[in-house]
């Protein structure tokens, strides 16, 4: 079974004028307490600002807290950003406030899973560390 050689590394992204952290913070927290590495960049960030980010960090993971009603707006760009900057690999990932019909396109422009206010911290971590085991090099 592949293991990991070092700490899954993410970062953890508030995108535009989204001024609630709490639930970023909250799974910030919950992914080192999971042994992970966790770059929180904090509030008022641009997509390319967090994508420059991630490419510095060298992170596996990007997750995106989304409670404005942007996500339609701020994924899509990141996704291309990332395509720009060979990021193909790394996992885009997210949560807050988006309709299932709006998740499902997301999905299909290669957003992977989105997590809803209230799901299990654990299940995020447990997400996080398998699609890094199975995609990434360790």
């Amino acid at each position: 079974m592949k293991t990991f050689n070092r700490p899954v590394r993410v970062l953890v992204a508030k995108v535009g004028l989204d001024g609630h952290d709490r639930g970023a913070k909250v799974i910030a927290t919950s992914l080192r307490d999971a042994g992970m590495e966790v770059i929180y960049t904090g509030l008022r960030q641009t997509p390319e600002m967090v994508v420059h980010a991630a490419l510095q960090e060298d992170v596996d993971a990007i997750g995106i807290s989304i409670l404005s009603g942007a996500h339609m707006t701020v994924f899509p760009k990141i996704i291309q950003l990332m395509k720009e900057m060979d990021l193909g690999d790394v996992l885009l990932t997210g949560g807050g406030i988006i309709p299932e019909r709006d998740q499902k396109t997301l999905n299909e422009m290669g957003v992977g899973k989105l997590f809803a206010p209230g799901t299990p911290t654990k299940e995020i971590t447990e997400y996080i560390k398998n699609w890094a085991l199975k995609n990434r090099n360790f």
